[in-house]
C-alpha cells in the first residue's frame, strides 16, 4: 500500500520534522514499519529549511520520506510551488491513500486531490477543527464540511468527536477512532527523586503540575488559583509547569511556582515522573468537549497520579475514578481533587496504547477502504 500524508509542519507547539514529533510523524513511521510505502508533504507556516528529509531510526525498520515547503517564500506566497510538488508526487508516487491531516486546509486539499486521481481520500481529525481559526475564514467551514462528508474515510482521535461528525455533518461513509499513542519506551515510571534532580526541582517538596499547552483557553488559570487555596492549609505545595504559552502569558512569580519553559520532548517524561500529582486542564468549550488529551495517556503510562477537568473524553476515561475529576474553571473543585489524590492516589486501570497499536488499527482501516468498491 502506498500512502501520501499531507500535514502542516508545526502543531501542538512542536515541529514535525525538526522535533520528530507527534501523531503525523509517529503513525506514518509505524505504517512504514508494517511494510507500506509512505511519503509525506509538510507545509510550514513559518520559515524553515525546505527539501527532502528521510525519517528513520537505525535500530528499527521502516522509513518515511518527507518533502517540506514553506507557505511563504520571502514576502510572497509560495503555493504555486507547493501545488507543483503535490502534482509531481501524485504522478511519480501514485498513492493508494491520501491521508490529509492537521487542519481544515489540508482536509479540503486532500479531498480535492482524490477527485483527480485513483487514490482513496481519508481525512484525519485530531481535534475539533471547527473551533480553529482556519475555519473562521469565509467559505472555509463550508468547504471543510463538504470534504469531510464526501471523503472515503475519516479518522478521529476521540470517540466523542467521531460521534459528532457522523451525526452532525452527517457522514454515511466509514469513520473510525484512531487514538494518538504514547512512546512507551520514553513514557514509563522513573525514580521521582532522580527526575526532580535532573530538572532542578525541590527533591522533598509536594509538587503538582503539568507538561503541555499553557493557554488560557485550556483553563490553565485554575492551577494558579487552586494552588493558593491548597497553600492556605499547606504552605509547601509547589507547582511545576512546562509548555508553550501565549506571548503575553503571565506565570505568577512565587518561590512555589517553577516555570521550566518549553522542554524538549525527551525531557517531558522526567517532569511527569517528578510530580506527586499531574494535571490535565481543559475548559468546557468546543475544543474541550471533543478533545482527547494525549497528555493523560502519557501520565497514565508513567503511573503518576492524575487529576483532570471533568469535560469531554476525560469523563469517560476516568469514569471509574470520579475523585480524579474537577469542575472546569473551579479552583475549589480542583483543590479538592488534588487533596484526594495526595491523600490516597487512585489506581487507574488503563493501558495507554502505543503508536504501533494505533498504527495497526489505521492500517486495517486503510486496507478495508481499498478493498471496498471506489
Amino acid at each position: 500500500m502506498k500512502i501520501l500524508v499531507l500535514s502542516k509542519r508545526q502543531y501542538m507547539g512542536k515541529d514535525l520534522i525538526d522535533d520528530r514529533f507527534g501523531r503525523f510523524r509517529e503513525l506514518p513511521l509505524e505504517l512504514a514499519r508494517l511494510g507500506h510505502e509512505v511519503q509525506g508533504l509538510s507545509l510550514s507556516y513559518c520559515p524553515r529549511s525546505t527539501g527532502a528529509t528521510l525519517d528513520l531510526e537505525p535500530s528499527r525498520d521502516g522509513q518515511v520520506l518527507w518533502h517540506s515547503l514553506n507557505l511563504v517564500d520571502g514576502f510572497f506566497p509560495a503555493l504555486r510551488r507547493y501545488f507543483k510538488r503535490v502534482r509531481h508526487l501524485l504522478e511519480d508516487f501514485r498513492p493508494d491513500i491520501i491521508w490529509a491531516c492537521s487542519d481544515a486546509y489540508h482536509a479540503i486539499l486532500g479531498y480535492r486531490l482524490t477527485q483527480q486521481c485513483e487514490a482513496k481520500s481519508v481525512i484525519d481529525l485530531y481535534d475539533n477543527f471547527e473551533a480553529f481559526r482556519a475555519t473562521k475564514v469565509p467559505t472555509v467551514l463550508g468547504l471543510f464540511k463538504h470534504a469531510v462528508r464526501g471523503a472515503d474515510g475519516v479518522t478521529c482521535f476521540s470517540r466523542r468527536l467521531a460521534e459528532r461528525i457522523v451525526r452532525d455533518y452527517p457522514r454515511t461513509k466509514p469513520t473510525v477512532v484512531i487514538e494518538s499513542g504514547v512512546n512507551t519506551e520514553s513514557f514509563s515510571p522513573l525514580d521521582r527523586t532522580l527526575s526532580r534532580r535532573q530538572l532542578g526541582l525541590p527533591e522533598h517538596a509536594t509538587i503538582i503540575g503539568t507538561a503541555g499547552a499553557l493557554y488560557r483557553h485550556r483553563g490553565i488559570d485554575v492551577l494558579f488559583r487552586g494552588l493558593e487555596i491548597l497553600n492556605v492549609e499547606d504552605g509547601d505545595i509547589h507547582l511545576a509547569l512546562a509548555g508553550p504559552r501565549e506571548r503575553r502569558s503571565l506565570i505568577p512569580k512565587s518561590p512555589n511556582i517553577h516555570d521550566l519553559g518549553i522542554l524538549s520532548w525527551d525531557r517531558v517524561p522526567l517532569l511527569i515522573n517528578a510530580l506527586d500529582v499531574a494535571v490535565s486542564c481543559y475548559r468546557d468549550s468546543e475544543i474541550g468537549r471533543y478533545s482527547f488529551p494525549q497528555k493523560a495517556y502519557e501520565i497514565i503510562a508513567c503511573q503518576t497520579p492524575i487529576v483532570a477537568t471533568a469535560v469531554g473524553t476525560m469523563i469517560d476515561l476516568l469514569s471509574s475514578c470520579p475523585e480524579c475529576l474537577f469542575e472546569p474553571d473551579n479552583p475549589q473543585s480542583f483543590a479538592r481533587a488534588v487533596r484526594s489524590q495526595l491523600a490516597r492516589p487512585a489506581s487507574i486501570d488503563l493501558k495507554a496504547p502505543s503508536w504501533a497499536d494505533s498504527a495497526r488499527q489505521l492500517e486495517k482501516f486503510f486496507l478495508d477502504l481499498l478493498r471496498a468498491q471506489k
